[in-house]
């Protein structure tokens, strides 16, 4: 894993790709877990004998539960250790581009995008992908901002 110390350090690997985490086998409990937490029970998420019939053969994950697993894989990737809070300030921009089957295993890259000063400190952006393992598509691929307090 990479450690940021300093704003500088987070300027200087921009374009860098960071990664890959190690691989997360998203089970069918886990999804059950988010569903019964964000209270989306649609059943291709939930029902595995109806979603057998469907046109993914089974299960798939919610797109969201993919997002949410971001800061999993961050943690694995790298830390920033600069001082101060760091505050999620939220996504510029996220797609799913394939579906992720229940089952599946998925890992991430990163990639600083952008750093620039704020008032308050620094705003980082970065550019994450969620690859799906024997898959050619990504099943996530976001930018998130993230405020580094000073």
């Amino acid at each position: 894993m990479r450690s940021f110390t300093a704003v500088e350090e987070l300027e200087n690997a921009i374009g860098e790709e960071i990664g890959p985490s190690d691989w997360l086998t998203i089970t069918q409990d886990r999804v059950n877990d988010f569903a019964d937490a964000t209270g989306d029970h649609q059943w291709i998420h939930v029902d595995v004998e109806r979603a057998k019939d469907s046109p993914f053969g089974g299960t798939i994950v919610h797109g969201y539960l993919t997002l949410a697993l971001l800061p999993h894989f961050t943690g694995e990737l790298f830390a920033l250790a600069t001082p101060g809070a760091k505050l999620n300030y939220g996504t510029n921009k996220v797609r799913f581009p394939a579906p992720l089957p229940v089952g599946s295993r998925v890992r991430a890259t990163a990639s600083i995008a952008e750093v620039s000063e704020t008032k308050a400190g620094a705003q980082l952006v970065t550019t994450y992908t969620i690859e799906v393992e024997g898959s050619d598509k990504p099943a996530c691929v976001a930018e998130t901002v993230v405020l580094l307090l000073s």
